[in-house]
């Protein structure tokens, strides 16, 4: 991997010193670096621990590990060898390496609200009683174990070749379970003792299991109610200990845990995202981390909402409900009561899908922020240019697996087994690849990015995968309307890396044409403005020439577009009005009409849920004329005037829609019927008037 200082230098606007064994013979440069200045940046994360230790060990050090040296600016330290020099063209890698340091100089996220846990060590086991306290012999010196025993079959020996001891170590609950629910530090357990034994009288003598003809009585004492034929051999032979009783009505019980580790065939609860603090397996990893969710914990509040745009409902009707759908941590639920969403911070696991398919931008993403990403984008494209690179492209990667796959290719290319990370492609890690979404992928394409790369592995949920292609699709038929030929966003999926490298190879093969002149634009935290800023560059730059009036879009999570309204049906009730939660309708003081401004609608449907006509569909669409931001008249009506005194109240078709509707209704017949055909003054005025109609008063004695 060659390096220039001098081209680097100039890239980063500062001067650089290259150094090859920094962690060893030129360790007195590191520490002079770090006596000079709070902000080190080490192109090295190999030797992090090293360089941690050397800086606590220098007297007078700025920045350091922030221990023993008392420094309070922490080192960043960054991999520019398996991302960026490791591969077949690495001698090309200069550009990308430059970008990666300057996205490194940038400054960390802002702070952001934290949600706190809180445990006291309480551990449910769910499973087989002999293996749950096996386990629990494991983990009782930190924790306090309650187990809950899943009876296996009582003919039969336990799971694991053993029976369980016969000491009353912990707790044991059995019976039927009803529902887990909860997070670390506030699980609640709903069950119902409904066996026979009661558990807490159990002497575990096994007189009864002796007893038993039919040999209905598990090792975890448990009767199988299905097999017992009632000879009640089992009560005569508990009579001492009195545990045994069929006629014991069951007993709806709930009890509160910290931590839950399930070993259930069926988990009780099978998502995707599971809460924190909820384990299924029993693997020496997960037991580790087990035995350290003792106290107070805190995590990033990932998410920001705002109620105000939000399009989910209005009026107890549901519009947009895309990321409900979309969460696999069950973290956001519908309260359309309210007209809004709720989303549980203790649930949430920071995935961000929820913002990418969010058409408003009601959700964000809070850490980091979207323009706190746009600005680290920026950088990147930005210094990749000034270092002379061609053709950049961005490798969006979760922290996790994502970044361990990602090395191991560049690890796998040093040893000549794989081609590794192309020289243009500038890997981004996230923390999660669902966070970034249409706004931060266009964004780049107007600031100079020949494609976005996209890698997904095993930790993504299939309904995120969903998503993604859904939002690719609406990008890419965007950028194709526009004229930009070539493929600029894609989607990969690899477990391994060998797919993850011949998908970034086939990368190489594929041509984009992008904006003639980068875009400089600073990208806000609004979802809507972001887009639009990208997307008024991209069509400002747009190759086609001239432009096709509007872009047909897919209809699946498209938030843009019109509406076509079916005037013989709608009688300008405006109730859609009143539904818009993006202000894209609009009513008319003046005169009975529909107005509409394309650019605020973001066809969440509401208008279409809540028309009582059915009057209204949506069409997905780009419109790329002016008038995209212009109202527009959607219907009009003539009003209708008072025959009383000519006062307009109404629209022609609704009135005349009124009276055909109640014309046979016996309560509207002669004079009554004419009312409806007065505004509301003159039908009451005409109604006290009329000497034909019947009233009923006080007589005062």
């Amino acid at each position: 991997m060659p390096l220039d200082a001098k081209v680097l230098g100039q890239a980063l606007d500062e001067d650089l010193t290259l150094h090859t064994t920094l962690c060893r013979r030129q360790a007195p440069s590191f520490q002079k670096a770090i006596k000079a200045s709070d902000d080190v940046i080490v192109a090295c994360t190999q030797e992090q621990r090293l360089f941690a230790a050397l800086a606590d060990e220098t007297e007078g050090a700025r920045a350091g590990a922030g221990n023993a040296s008392g420094a309070t600016f922490p080192i960043k330290f960054i991999n520019i060898r398996e991302t960026g020099g490791w591969s077949k063209d690495a001698s090309q890698a200069m550009p990308k390496i430059a970008a990666l340091l300057a996205a490194a100089k940038l400054p960390d996220p802002e702070p952001v609200p934290t949600v706190t846990y809180k445990s006291q060590g309480r551990l449910l086991i769910v499973g087989e009683i002999s293996q749950a306290t096996q386990l629990a012999d494991m983990l009782s010196d930190t924790l306090s174990v309650t187990i809950f025993s899943i009876a296996g079959r009582a003919d039969s020996m336990p799971a694991n070749g053993t029976f369980p001891s016969q000491e009353r170590k912990y707790p044991v609950l059995a019976g039927k379970i009803g529902c887990l629910e909860g997070w670390l530090g506030a699980f609640k357990l709903s069950w119902q003792k409904n066996n026979p034994i009661d558990l807490d009288l159990c002497t575990r003598c096994n007189a009864c299991v002796v007893a038993c003809p039919e040999q209905a009585i598990s090792q975890d004492f448990q009767i199988d109610l299905g097999q017992c034929k009632s000879h009640r051999s089992c009560v005569s032979a508990c009579e001492v200990a009195g545990a045994i009783d069929f006629e014991r009505e069951a007993t709806e019980m709930e009890d509160a845990f910290d931590v839950v580790l399930d070993l259930s065939e069926s988990p009780l609860i099978d998502w995707h995202a599971a809460p924190q603090g909820y384990f299924k397996d029993a693997s020496a990893a997960t037991l580790m981390k087990i035995r350290d969710l003792v106290g107070e914990f805190e995590k990033p509040k990932f998410f920001v909402y705002k109620q105000k745009i939000c399009a989910h409902s209005r009026n107890e009707t549901v519009g947009c409900n895309a990321c409900v759908d979309i969460c696999s941590a069950h973290a956001i639920t519908s309260e359309k009561s309210r007209q809004q969403i709720k989303v549980n911070p203790n649930l949430c696991v920071g995935c961000g899908a929820c913002t990418t398919v969010c058409p408003t931008g009601a959700l964000t993403y809070a850490y980091p922020k979207a323009s706190e990403q746009g600005a680290k984008i920026k950088a990147l494209l930005s210094t990749y240019a000034a270092a002379g690179g061609k053709e950049p492209a961005l490798l969006l990667h979760s922290q996790g697996a994502g970044a361990q796959l990602v090395e191991q290719l560049g690890r796998a290319a040093q040893l000549r087994k794989a081609q590794g990370v192309p020289h243009n492609l500038i890997p981004i890690g996230v923390w999660h690849t669902a966070s970034i979404g249409i706004d931060l992928w266009l964004s780049a394409i107007a600031m100079g990015a020949s494609q976005i790369a996209v890698l997904t592995t095993a930790e993504e949920a299939p309904d995120y995968l969903t998503g993604l292609r859904q939002q690719i699709e609406i990008a890419q038929t965007l950028l194709r309307g526009l004229g930009y030929a070539g493929t600029h966003i894609k989607l990969i999926e690899a477990k391994d890396v060998a797919t993850l490298d011949a998908a970034l190879q086939a990368l190489k093969s594929t041509k984009q044409t992008v904006p003639t002149k980068p875009a400089r634009f600073a990208m806000p935290s609004e979802k809507r403005s972001t887009l639009d800023l990208a997307l008024d560059h991209l069509i400002t730059h747009a190759p086609q020439s001239p432009l096709p009036e509007q872009i047909e879009l897919p209809k699946a999570g498209s938030p843009f577009g019109t509406l076509q309204v079916n005037k013989d049906t709608c009688t300008l009730c405006l109730s859609c009005v009143s539904a818009c939660p993006s202000a894209a309708l609009q009513d008319n003081p003046e005169r009975p009409q529909l107005k509409f401004i394309e650019k605020n609608c973001v066809q969440c449907g509401l208008c279409a849920q809540t028309c009582p006509e059915n009057a209204i569909q949506l069409q997905p669409r780009m419109l790329l004329t002016k008038e995209r931001t212009q109202s527009r008249v959607l219907n009009e009506q003539p009003p209708y005037s008072c025959i009383r005194c000519n006062k307009p109240f109404g629209t022609l078709k609704a009135i005349e829609g009124m009276l055909t509707k109640l014309s046979g209704h016996a309560m509207f017949q002669g004079e009554a019927l004419n009312r409806l055909k007065m505004c509301g003054d003159c039908r009451v005025i005409d109604l006290y008037s009329d000497n034909n109609e019947a009233k009923i008063q006080d007589i005062p004695r």
